[in-house]
């Protein structure tokens, strides 16, 4: 009898080593193989959203908006020309001007650059939800007191950037206010008492030097 045979020492041949590490990695790939199909079944299973129109509802302003829209449109677009509200305005539609500024869970964002359909389950501000009871809102307030505007297209945006900066941000600088405006253009050149409007809704606008800092905004 021979002492070394594996069969009766109970040790490992080499042969039935490489048999062994062969047999795991068929099996691991075929757990594998089975979840990637498994995923894969799961995706294919999913319902294909469009073209046409679907129906998506938005929570805006507080409240439920039901609309039809095709999964391409806009959120800018669903909310200017499926519904009533207006007050984001349409410049560049390349996001790059901030005239369309919404809020989405107290963020400002580029509405012209979200798809509706992505803004589901998500609440949305838009300007028109600002003002309670018809009072206006401190930044709102400030806008008008500092004649923040010329022609008003950009105005919506920055009053939301402003918001969504005081929001986070109770005491902001001079740096601050740019910072957050960084995005939005007002081709009228009204930076100075956009700057002005910003720090007196915040309750900073005491310093003496605002308008000569403001000067050097643009």
């Amino acid at each position: 009898m021979n002492d070394s045979d594996p069969a009766k020492t109970g040790s490992f041949s080499r042969r039935s080593f490489l048999k062994s590490i062969g047999t795991t990695a068929v099996a691991t790939a075929a757990v594998q193989a089975k979840t990637v199909a498994a995923e894969l079944e799961k995706a294919n299973a999913e319902k294909t959203i469009g073209p046409g129109a679907v129906s998506v509802t938005l929570q805006v302003n507080g409240k439920p908006l039901k609309l039809q829209l095709e999964p391409r449109v806009t959120l800018l677009d669903a909310l200017r020309n499926y519904s009533s509200l207006t007050g984001s305005k349409e410049g560049c539609d390349r996001g790059t001007c901030g005239a369309c500024t919404v809020l989405i869970d107290d963020m400002p964002v580029y509405s012209c650059m979200k798809l509706a359909i992505e803004a589901q389950g998500k609440a949305i501000t838009t300007v028109e939800g600002l003002a309670q009871d018809g009072k206006l809102t401190k930044v709102q307030q400030a806008f008008y007191e500092r004649d923040a505007l010329m022609c008003g297209y950009c105005t919506p945006g920055f009053v939301m950037s402003v918001t969504a900066l005081l929001k986070k941000n109770f005491r902001p600088t001079a740096d601050d206010v740019r910072h957050a405006c960084v995005g939005n253009i007002c081709r009228c050149g009204t930076y100075p008492r956009i700057m002005e409007a910003a720090l007196q809704a915040a309750g900073v606008q005491t310093a003496s030097n605002i308008r000569t800092e403001v000067i050097t905004y643009g």
